[in-house]
């Protein structure tokens, strides 16, 4: 069960972006290096007031303070809304001996019953905890999910130009006008990692989809590996950045850009206090077509991820994590 190197010493450097410049070119240039190099970046000036960021880090403690079998309450359906326990979730069980010491919220867009778009899988009406017990949550997770929704569609447009689209090309009708966009609350135990044992925070994997924004507390974990299949791998540590944002790439920009933009395996791995995070996940809409970008592919470089559907994907790789064996972890 060994887990690889960690090297403390050479503390991640990533790309600091300030979204308060008015040069996108110059962004988008330095979003491409980011991506380039270890699929990780901070976002500073985002527009996202960090006092409200503050507010509803308030909110999530409030919600994972209560009760157990008040949590259990508005436990995870089968749209992957709701509240997912202590070791649920196992994202890498070639290496760990347990699940995850975490437990989360996720909170999706709220589709009700009616609407025609509820009958697809991952679709329909968020679960709520009770307003009496938690006045005001809802409204202050559906303020942060509409604001990181617009600041992901910035980013997005960045990422179009960093790929040398044009900066519309993502919003081309059925790809990002309809998305499978999440908000996950997450609460670690105090629980220290013990990677060679196999007990870690969030067990190594790549994101999903296409974008995640990761606002932490002040309590680090949160490592990288650059190269994933390497022999031993070499992990990281990413230090939180008041007021920033840490962005990082998921499986289907990977794709998407035919393996130029990575997908960087990462993990937690817990110092021994407990920890806050929110994770703002952007994903293409469910039948949104996902294949190799006109500017990433030639003839000596050929496609090399066949075509997918976006919900398909997301569908298989829910169930796999949730039932231990994502066997697709690190090749995503």
């Amino acid at each position: 069960m060994g887990e690889g190197k960690l090297q403390p010493e050479a503390r991640q450097k990533l790309e600091c972006v300030d979204l308060s410049s008015d040069d996108e070119h110059k962004l988008a240039a330095q979003i491409r290096q980011a991506c380039l190099e270890s699929g990780f970046f901070y976002v500073v000036n985002h527009g996202i007031d960090l006092q409200f960021i503050n507010e509803v880090f308030k909110h999530s403690k409030r919600f994972f303070s209560l009760p157990l079998e008040e949590k259990m309450k508005v436990l995870q359906d089968k749209n992957n809304r709701g509240y997912t326990p202590y070791a649920e979730e196992m994202l890498d069980p070639d290496k760990q001996s347990r699940g995850d010491s975490k437990e989360g919220y996720y909170i999706g867009v709220e589709i009700l019953e009616t609407d025609t778009r509820a009958k697809k899988p991952l679709h329909g009406p968020n679960l709520w905890p009770s307003s009496s017990l938690l006045p005001g949550w809802r409204e202050i997770m559906e303020k942060y999910f509409e604001e990181s929704l617009i600041l992901s569609r910035k980013l997005i447009k960045l990422l179009a130009l960093a790929l040398y689209l044009d900066e519309s090309y993502f919003n081309k009708p059925g790809m990002l006008d309809d998305p499978m966009a999440a908000l996950r609350l997450l609460h670690y135990s105090a629980e220290r990692s013990i990677p060679e044992l196999g007990i870690l925070g969030a067990g190594a994997h790549c994101d999903y989809g296409m974008l995640t924004l990761l606002a932490t507390d002040s309590v680090p974990g949160l490592q990288i590996c650059r190269q994933k299949d390497a022999t031993p791998q070499i992990w990281e540590d990413v230090l939180p950045l008041e007021g920033a944002y840490v962005v990082n790439l998921g499986a289907m920009l990977e794709r998407w850009s035919n393996g130029l933009f990575r997908a960087t395996l990462h993990r937690v791995a817990n110092p021994g206090k407990e920890r806050y995070s929110i994770a703002f996940f952007m994903e293409p809409n469910f039948d949104c077509l996902v294949e190799c970008l006109p500017t990433c592919h030639s003839d000596i470089n050929p496609p090399k991820y066949p075509p997918m559907i976006s919900g398909h994907y997301l569908l298989g790789r829910y169930i796999v994590t949730h039932n231990g064996f994502d066997s697709n972890a690190k090749s995503s």
